[in-house]
């Protein structure tokens, strides 16, 4: 038998998945409904806080983490990952806070050892009416 890391709802992907997450993770969740949007929110057990930003069509269009521990970005980024890591690999020439824009995403991630935080967003899924400002 195969241990698997827990999957998130991934960028671009259904939030179908997140009470799964919360299941595997041993983790808290609870659901923020807005007008424009929801948030979707587990916590780990080591204090991990990973917010799911779900559009009304019940696509993910923001995720943003912070705590003692980095998620699996891979994860979290779905069919994202690859073009966030060729844009990270480019751009990183020292340690510090990274920041990554490219047309299909844009990530802000930083933090030190059990102090991690960023934010990343698919641009073109952000409904209409949703500031970027409102993804932290």
């Amino acid at each position: 038998m195969a241990a698997t890391a827990p999957v998130f709802a991934a960028l671009g992907g259904d939030a179908a998945s997140v009470d799964a997450d919360r299941v595997r993770m041993k983790a808290t969740h609870r659901m923020i409904a807005g007008s424009t949007y929801s948030v979707q929110e587990i916590q780990t057990p080591a204090g991990t806080t990973i917010r799911e930003y779900v559009s009304p069509a019940g696509k993910v269009f923001g995720v943003v983490w912070q705590g003692p521990q980095m998620p699996d970005l891979r994860q979290l980024f779905g069919d994202y990952f690859g073009t966030y890591q060729d844009a990270a690999k480019a751009k990183r020439t020292s340690r510090g806070a990274l920041r990554v824009v490219q047309p299909d995403i844009v990530v802000h991630s930083g933090g030190h050892m059990r102090a991690f935080f960023g934010r990343a967003y698919v641009p073109q899924l952000v409904p209409t009416g949703v500031s970027i400002d409102d993804i932290k």
